[in-house]
């Protein structure tokens, strides 16, 4: 896959709907990127960082990794992140910190990114506290995609500015922005699935749009086929009556 993108695709996000450290040789497509001078990031909840592994994630070359943190209590913490440590996100976090020191190095760039929803809205101005302490390189409040927000939804908070939802005057919600008719992410990224498919886009979480398969055809091939371009039609045509389009964040303001 990297070798028929190489010379196009300039920035990876390695992950979609898991846990990318649950991996074992998740650090060997890292390195295999790099060596194809492709900036990579990817996102996790720390929970599979131990000193060990933190040095081995350094020297992988990895360029920018998202420390997900949503909550500062573990009450509140596991609100969200259900079964999760708080303790262990802050663990990993710390051996992190310590090997990029030992090794003396500036990557990954690490972020706190603290999903704000209502149970955890109050503990707002303590994570950029707690990420000046810990010298985080960069600590990033975003907005949460709800489902079946329109009656409401215990996760909205009360500070609408935390919310990608505003409540009407009879007591439902509605999304703040306007769905229009565009797109950039059909014309600038595609995601590929852990078995080659390849989908528009990462709001199509069950791979239900797929338009077509690494495994068989080139991505080249995928790119500009017409599956692919009828799809690009109908987003710039109805993006309104494509169900993966109806509640994700173009034209939202996703970071606080």
């Amino acid at each position: 896959m990297l070798d028929q993108v190489k010379n196009s695709v300039f920035y990876i996000n390695y992950y979609f709907q898991g846990e990318p450290f649950l991996n074992p040789n998740f650090l060997t497509l890292i390195a295999a990127a790099k060596k194809r001078k492709i900036y990579t990031a990817t996102s996790t909840n720390a929970h599979f960082i131990d000193n060990k592994k933190a040095e081995q994630i350094v020297d992988s070359g990895l360029d920018r990794l998202i420390i997900s943190i949503d909550g500062l209590t573990q009450k509140t913490y596991e609100n969200y992140r259900i079964n999760g440590k708080l303790e262990k996100v802050i663990s990993g976090t710390e051996a992190l910190l310590k090997a990029k020191k030992k090794l003396n190095s500036t990557t990954p760039h690490l972020i706190f990114q603290f999903l704000a929803v209502k149970p955890n809205e109050h503990e707002i101005p303590a994570i950029f506290e707690l990420g000046k302490k810990m010298k985080i390189d960069e600590v990033r409040i975003k907005t949460a995609q709800l489902y079946d927000y329109q009656k409401g939804n215990p996760l909205i908070p009360d500070n609408e500015d935390y919310s990608r939802y505003k409540l009407r005057s009879d007591g439902t919600y509605s999304l703040k922005y306007h769905l229009g008719n565009h797109c950039w992410r059909m014309w600038s990224s595609s995601v590929f699935t852990w078995d080659g498919k390849v989908v528009p886009c990462c709001f199509d979480k069950d791979a239900q749009h797929i338009l077509g398969d690494l495994t068989t055809n080139s991505f080249e091939s995928i790119w500009k086929h017409s599956k692919y371009q009828s799809f690009r039609s109908a987003i710039l045509t109805n993006r309104g009556q494509i169900e993966i389009c109806k509640n994700c964040s173009e034209g939202a303001k996703v970071w606080v």
